[in-house]
């Protein structure tokens, strides 16, 4: 262990236990630092560059399991770590060792990147003890260090958007990815929060039609080094260290949380929702053989959830390590990480990666989990958009549609279902159906509503949809794992060619099934979720995993081509069709069925014009059926065809004579005041197509 710099005692008074964290208030700083078992607190302070540790000093105070110390002299810029002493006793659950420096689980930012050395770990590597060596190794000079911050930002006047749910549309983006390919933005810019608020990146995703941003992990992470050492990143973020401090990589080189706060006021001024995707079910620091950088050292046994062995972590991520939020301090430490985002940074919601662990008691989940109580009360979060993803990889991890009321989930089995139906497996028409009716057989209790149910095709795990059409399987290569990491069901059509071709028929397939997939999201009840670039047609080559990967297979193509440029116009007229009919912004289920209070109903049909029969949802080679919705006069169509083979559609019989075509996916064609009009009793219906008609109210 390194010795303690050699320096006059600086003068630290007693302080308070609250706030946790490094708190300014215009004098000085107050610390204060959660850890139940530990025996001795050091402050360690740094030289402006991280360098070098100028002094250390032994926070004085010990309240409430809390330790605290006041230093008057200490300003905003400082930057900082801990020491925690206290029993190595990893058969116990306990991990103390001082000689590794440690992150404030409350800092609002860090300084400096982490470098994957030996000396990160609490034991020595390589030894015949494993973990239950000690390593002696100071690990300051590999580990970032906190920065004591002034949180002041003028936010001027301005309204936050709160976008209604019925009426929200994500558009699931990603820091870097959004901004490093446009050449007009500064290159010492591109990739950072100050990026993605150009006016440039901002007007695209408004003229798309989009109401929320949820971004990818934007809260601080590392490169873990197995990826380091194959000259790889953690591109996607879901690796947290620092759920109060924004990713140092996504902001300048003097930047600070006022970039992030700037970006949020940018994409707000412009009616656009702030997502954050944020993962409270594990840390950084893994298995009981990863690295001691911040929770391990400070508290092993309080902030992990321990196996009935508690040198090892009863473990539901996948990720080595889950987050004990039974304990009453790791859950305020969540609470309060919230908070602060919605408060001081002004999101609008949040997206919980892995959220079935954070409703569990072990093997046990419920949705009265501690908590998903806590936020199921508090002022502040249940204002805010909640949105699950509603598994984990422990047992009874699968939980789609058992989240809390007020929840939205993100729905695995309607993308199942479109992909299914859309590549023309059998069986698939009765799964979709209840997707494209906002899956009330899922979420249709305890006064939920459809928008619960948080549709998408495709999302950052897995292909884009230009891949989802261009190859039957991954290609993962370039991820240095010969091909085994990502899913290999994806329910993926090449359309005849496997990867890039210039066959033209196989190009108008896929440009088609590109069309019948969005159009089946954009017309589902529930709430709609675009991948970034799916509406230029971005590809990633076939890789369905590019978690590690930081070129261009992950950027947004800001130069696309007349065929993907056509494509982004359908998709915006789709987005403005979507807007403007009040069934498809749908509060209440509709079910497929009379709804006598409203006047408003939904009816399957057969192409000949009957009703579906319990026999022909059973018969799994039928392709095409026809869903007719009906509110205040208005007679909506939505008539679908899988299958290969053209077929004539029989129209209901309306009051309003004639149906207006809304929609063609055979043909590209999508206008919101419909055009051609359809006065007979039939209308063609393409093979691998998609129509939309209306026949609105009569006079």
């Amino acid at each position: 262990m390194i010795a303690a710099p050699a320096v006059p005692k600086r003068r630290i008074l007693t302080g308070s236990d609250v706030p946790l964290g490094a708190t300014w208030d215009g004098s000085g700083t107050n610390f204060a630092l959660f850890s139940a078992h530990a025996e001795k607190v050091e402050l360690c302070l740094f030289d402006d560059r991280g360098r070098r540790e100028v002094e250390r000093v032994t926070l004085p105070e010990f309240t409430h399991q809390v330790w605290h110390g006041y230093l008057p002299d200490v300003r905003p810029g400082q930057l900082y770590g801990y020491r925690v002493h206290g029993p190595y006793a990893p058969e116990a659950g306990h991990r103390f060792n001082p000689n590794k420096l440690l992150l404030d689980p409350y800092a609002l930012q860090h300084h400096g990147s982490l470098r994957w050395h030996d000396a990160i770990f609490g034991y020595r590597i390589g030894h015949q003890n494993g973990d239950l060596s000690f390593s002696r190794r100071d690990s300051a000079f590999v580990m970032p260090k906190c920065v004591v911050v002034d949180p002041a930002h003028t936010w001027g006047a301005y309204v936050r958007p709160q976008v209604p749910w019925e009426r929200t549309l994500v558009y699931e983006a990603h820091v870097g990815g959004m901004t490093m390919g446009h050449e007009g933005i500064d290159p010492r810019l591109r990739g950072t929060f100050e990026a993605l608020a150009d006016p440039r990146v901002i007007e695209h995703l408004v003229d798309l039609g989009v109401t929320s941003v949820e971004l990818l992990p934007v809260q601080a992470f590392y490169d873990e080094g197995h990826l380091t050492d194959r000259g790889l990143v953690n591109w996607w973020g879901y690796s947290t260290l620092g759920f109060f401090a924004p990713a140092p990589r996504y902001l300048t080189q003097s930047g600070g949380i006022q970039e992030f706060k700037l970006m949020v006021r940018r994409l707000h001024e412009a009616g656009l929702e702030v997502i954050m995707d944020v993962v409270y079910n594990h840390t950084a620091e893994g298995s009981e053989l990863g690295p001691t950088l911040s929770f391990r050292g400070i508290d092993n046994a309080s902030y992990y959830t321990l196996a009935d062995d508690p040198r090892y972590y009863f473990d539901t991520t996948g990720c080595g390590n889950s987050l004990n939020l039974r304990q009453s301090r790791v859950l305020q430490l969540v609470m309060d990480s919230l908070r602060y985002w919605v408060e001081e940074c002004h999101v609008d919601g949040f997206r919980f990666d892995l959220a079935s662990t954070l409703g569990r008691d072990r093997d046990h989940y419920s949705e009265h989990a501690i908590f998903l109580e806590a936020v199921r009360q508090d002022p502040v979060l249940n204002g805010v958009k909640l949105i699950a993803e509603p598994w984990d990889t422990g047992p009874n991890g699968y939980q789609l549609g058992n989240f809390p009321p007020a929840w939205a989930e993100w729905n695995d089995r309607y993308r199942d279902s479109a992909r299914a139906y859309w590549k023309g497996d059998a069986g698939t028409m009765r799964t979709l159906s209840g997707g494209l009716l906002g899956s009330a057989d899922t979420f249709a209790h305890d006064g939920r509503r459809p928008w619960a149910s948080v549709n998408f095709i495709t999302a950052h795990d897995g292909f884009t949809l230009m891949d989802l059409v261009s190859y039957n399987d991954k290609h993962n290569e370039e991820n240095g794992e010969d091909n085994r990491d990502g899913h290999s069901h994806n329910l993926s059509w090449n359309c005849g060619a496997e990867g890039p071709t210039d066959d033209p028929q196989v190009l108008a397939l896929r440009d088609r099934q590109r069309r019948n997939l969005m159009a089946t999201l954009l017309l589902s009840q529930g709430t709609p979720m675009i991948l970034m670039g799916d509406e230029r047609g971005r590809t990633q080559n076939g890789n369905n995993n590019t978690y590690c990967q930081p070129g261009e297979i992950n950027w947004m193509d800001w130069v696309p081509g007349d065929r993907d440029l056509e494509f982004e116009a359908f998709v915006k007229g789709l987005i403005a069709l979507r807007a403007s009919e009040s069934l498809f912004l749908a509060g209440r289920f509709l079910h497929a069925g009379p709804d006598a209070r409203a006047g408003r109903y939904a009816r399957w049909l057969r192409p000949e014009g009957d009703e579906m029969s319990p026999e022909h949802w059973e018969n799994g080679e039928n392709r095409a059926t026809g869903l007719l919705l009906h509110e205040t006069g208005t007679h909506l169509l939505i008539a679908m065809n899988a299958s290969d083979t053209d077929l004539i559609f029989r129209l209901p019989e309306v009051d309003t004579p004639g149906w207006q075509l809304l929609l063609d996916t055979a043909e590209g064609y999508v206008d919101a005041e419909g055009g051609r009009v359809y006065e007979g009793a039939e209308v063609p219906l393409p093979g691998r197509a998609l129509l939309l008609l209306k026949a609105p109210p009569h006079g």
